[in-house]
């Protein structure tokens, strides 16, 4: 698979990437990131800052902080190739808020929690967040702290966001040995499922008693999912193939 600078999905001649619903393994990244300004931002600079007046009016919570948008990814024989930029956190808000979202890449990280008693355990983001309401795992986009030597460490992202909401830490759960990686729209979730020796009830009340103390308050519950039904919870979309992916593999 290829997706190419202007944001398509294309075939090589090696393969395809798989349909969205058809999660595939992933066994190495090669995420680097350069220097000079993404050409996104450069096209549309103004349309971004007018963009991002209008969401920080809304929400004064939001923070344009910088992090880390692709320009080009390839899959190959189960390694993700890729170049980013350093871009401002509006941007992002900018670009996917298009109707067809091109010109760039959103490759992020799920860690997908997974209790002792067999359930997910995920988290409903509050309204200080650009995505009040949405219910998925703890993740955040890759940010200047996940570049390391000049790639993206993409294991290492997900170990922070989860330390930062939901105080739980990764190191305490046996980690799947593979990554696995879905797309929908040009975003391109990466995840990777960790398995921890206590129950949903137990990790549930670890995170309310973290929540309190999260400067950001990003969080508004926790969410236990035990199915893979797509109108139990409002759920980010690409949390669905994740979700049918993983309750298949429970049930067969």
């Amino acid at each position: 698979m290829t997706i190419d600078p202007a944001g398509k999905l294309g075939a090589k001649p090696d393969g395809i990437w798989p349909p969205p619903t058809n999660p595939i393994r992933i066994d190495a990244f090669n995420l680097s990131v350069v220097d000079d300004p993404h050409p996104l931002y450069l096209a549309h600079e103004r349309e971004i800052e007018a963009n991002w007046e209008k969401e920080a009016t809304a929400n004064p919570h939001l923070f344009n902080g910088q992090m880390v948008l692709q320009r080009h990814l390839t899959y190959d024989r189960g390694v993700i190739r890729g170049v980013a930029h350093v871009i401002p956190y509006s941007t992002l808000l900018w670009w996917r808020k298009q109707p067809e979202p091109e010109g760039a890449l959103h490759l992020f990280g799920f860690a997908v929690i997974v209790s002792s008693d067999g359930a997910i355990v995920a988290i409903r983001m509050s309204d200080r967040t650009a995505n009040p309401g949405q219910v998925y795992c703890a993740a955040g986009s890759l940010d200047l702290s996940d570049i390391i030597d000049g790639k993206l460490d993409v294991a290492g992202n997900m170990a922070r966001e989860v330390r930062e909401e939901t105080g739980l830490d990764l190191s305490e759960a046996a980690a799947d040995t593979h990554f696995y990686a879905s797309h929908k729209d040009n975003r391109v979730v990466v995840f990777r499922i960790y398995r921890f020796p206590v129950t949903a009830e137990e990790l549930t009340a670890r995170i309310e008693a973290h929540m309190p103390h999260d400067e950001e308050q990003e969080i508004d519950a926790v969410v236990v999912i035990r199915s893979a039904d797509p109108e139990a919870h409002t759920y980010n979309p690409l949390m669905l193939p994740i979700l049918d992916w993983f309750f298949a593999s429970v049930r067969s």
